[in-house]
Parts: C-alpha cells; sequence; structure tokens
C-alpha cells in the first residue's frame, strides 16, 4: 500500500516521501480501514515540526487526527461493526496512551470503539472532519464549560473552523455569543452565521467592548485559541469567578521558541477575582475519556451534523501524490477550505447509500 511517510521531524514538504507499506493486520477489537479521505489540519504539520504536545517517534505515517473509510477486515472476536460498512476514524492520540497511527495511507488498524458508522448521504468531506472540529466545539461548549441557554460565550477567532461551528452550536442551544475577529472585513460574515455581537480588535478595545455588551461585571465564560496578549484581555474581560478555557495558540502559530507560548496574565485578577484559565487539548480528553464516553460524543457530533445543525465547510480535495500542494494549501492565508487527502476515489458530494 501506499504511505505518506516523513523520515524525521521538519518541514512537512521536506520530510514527507510517499513510500510502499505492507498492509497491517487488524487484533482483537480493531478492524482495517481502508481509507478514503484524510484532512490536513495544522497540528498534523506542528507534529511533523515536532513543536505539537507528543511525538509520534520517526519515521512516521503523516496524519494523526481522522479519516474517513470502509472496514476492509475485522480482528478475531471483533463484533458490532461489519465488512464494507463506511466509518469515521477518530484517529487522535490519547494522552497518555500508545503510538499513533497516520491516516495519510492506503489502509490503517484502528480500535472499534474509534470508529463511527455514517450515513450514505453524509459526503466524504464532511465525514472525515467530523472527529476534531465540530467535537471541540461541543465539548469546548457543553463539557468543559457547561453553557447555559441565554448565558454569553466570549470566543476568539471567531472566524476559525471551531469558532463557527462554536456560533453555530451556541445559536441552536440559545447561547449568545461575543465573538472577536481580527479584521473588519469578517463583522459581517460572523453576524451572518449568526454571532450575536462581533468585537473587532483592529480598531475597538476587546475589555471595553465587552463590558459595554454584557454589563460591567464582563461575562462568566469564555474560549480562547488565540492565546498571547489577546488571550490575556480575555481574561480581563472575565467577571469575577469567570472562566476561561484556551485550547491554541493561534497567536504563535510560526513561534519556536517556548518561552514566547504565554498568556500574559495578571495575577492581581487571578487572586483577588478568583478568575480561572485553563487548557483544553481534545488529546488529552481522549486520554481521560472512557470509551463509551468517546463513541457517546461522537454519535452527539454526527447527529448535530446529519441534522443541519452543524454544517462542516466542504473541503478542497488533493491526490495523495499531490500532497506537497495540500501542504502548502492548509498554510496558506486565508484559503477557506480544509485540504482532503483523497486515497480512494471518495465522494466529493452526498451519497445515497
Amino acid at each position: 500500500m501506499r504511505a505518506l511517510v516523513a523520515g524525521e521531524v521538519g518541514e512537512p514538504n521536506e520530510v514527507l516521501r510517499l513510500e510502499s507499506r505492507p498492509v497491517p493486520t487488524a487484533g482483537a477489537g480493531q478492524a482495517l480501514i481502508r481509507v478514503q479521505a484524510a484532512p490536513v489540519h495544522a497540528s498534523d504539520l506542528h507534529v511533523l515540526r515536532g513543536r505539537y504536545g507528543f511525538s509520534p517517534g520517526f519515521p512516521a505515517v503523516g496524519g494523526y487526527m481522522e479519516c474517513v473509510g470502509l472496514i476492509e477486515a475485522l480482528g478475531p472476536g471483533t463484533e458490532g461493526l461489519r465488512i464494507g460498512e463506511r466509518v469515521v476514524v477518530a484517529a487522535v492520540p490519547a494522552v497518555p496512551g500508545p503510538p499513533v497511527t497516520g491516516t495519510w495511507q492506503e489502509y490503517l488498524v484502528a480500535d472499534t470503539h474509534r470508529l463511527l458508522p455514517v450515513p450514505g448521504r453524509l459526503s466524504d468531506s464532511s465525514a472525515c472532519q467530523l472527529a476534531v472540529n465540530p467535537l471541540t466545539a461541543l465539548l469546548l461548549v457543553n463539557r468543559e464549560l457547561h453553557v447555559q441557554p441565554g448565558e454569553w460565550l466570549l470566543q476568539t477567532a471567531a472566524g476559525s473552523t471551531v469558532g463557527r461551528l462554536v456560533i453555530q452550536l451556541a445559536g441552536h442551544l440559545g447561547i449568545r455569543t461575543i465573538n472577536v475577529v481580527r479584521r473588519r472585513g469578517a463583522v459581517e460574515e460572523i453576524r451572518a452565521l449568526g454571532g450575536d455581537e462581533v468585537i473587532c480588535t483592529e480598531d475597538e478595545d476587546l475589555v471595553r467592548r465587552v463590558a459595554e455588551i454584557a454589563g460591567p461585571a464582563g461575562v462568566r465564560k469564555a474560549v480562547d485559541c488565540v492565546a498571547g496578549h489577546l488571550g490575556a484581555q480575555v481574561s480581563q474581560a472575565l467577571a469575577p469567578g469567570g472562566e476561561t478555557v484556551v485550547y491554541g495558540a493561534l497567536s504563535t502559530h510560526r513561534q519556536t521558541d517556548p518561552a514566547a507560548l504565554t498568556v500574559p496574565l495578571s495575577a492581581r485578577s487571578l487572586i483577588y477575582e478568583t478568575k480561572v484559565v485553563r487548557g483544553f487539548w481534545l488529546n488529552r480528553w481522549f486520554g481521560a475519556a472512557s470509551p463509551a464516553d468517546v463513541l457517546d460524543a461522537l454519535y452527539e457530533v454526527r447527529t448535530l451534523v446529519t441534522d443541519g445543525v452543524l454544517s462542516i465547510p466542504q473541503g478542497r480535495p488533493f491526490p495523495l501524490e499531490r500532497f506537497a500542494e495540500a501542504v502548502s494549501f492548509a498554510e496558506a492565508p486565508a484559503h477557506g477550505a480544509k485540504p482532503l487527502l483523497v486515497l480512494d476515489g471518495g465522494r466529493d458530494g452526498e451519497g445515497s447509500g
């Protein structure tokens, strides 16, 4: 089979090579998956650069998050699934957990509790993006912060994939959102998506605008994926006893100095106003959650997507041999779509099976 392998840590387009490898064999409680499509996430590229929260050990097949494929074979005694069934593979490595299996290959082996059957009407593009961004949005809003109907939720990077999904989920649940963007041109787009309020840091003061919108006390719940100075402002905008969950650091996207990966918080604010700033990492959630909890959350996400509550933007397909173009596209500013490595023909539109 063909596999996209990184021989060492480095820039993805310098270390990745298309290789031939033997097809793996499924063990007990596992399934052999013939991969149809797998996205190229920024986190996949950070792993290859050696600046993510884990290392797969090199050489390693790339792609560490999710894919969609067909069950080719089942391991001994494996029940509950059938050969030929189309499934999403939640390949997100659990931390702590066993070594990761890359998704950028034609076949892979996965534990059955990481497999989610998907209906034929769901496109490969939507299916192969179910297990990371929509799940992150759901967990942040419902499990991490338990945001209630009518409450304000402040979020940075509202135009990101997770940010857009948070807006959709909040609208469904009756939660009011304050959405932070960097560019004035993005404001109307976020409003059109259903964002209740939008703050543009290009020409607005975040802390002052939050006070004007939510009242002088501020908001009690916020999610941040920018960190840095903006993350500190989010903390300032919190009400006493409020909580921010930090799940990314976009402000340091290309930063390689660990000392620069900071959120400069006010000690007085944390102590005297008892504010809380804590992290969320999907990989660690997979390591802590039970298999049943993982499947429950994945089934909930699948329902939200198939019912049209959450809409995943259509990805842009690239055949495996054009991986260099896919990597470049993933890092192009304002590309507006997720690059997808298509390994088995795939279906760009809606199916009927």
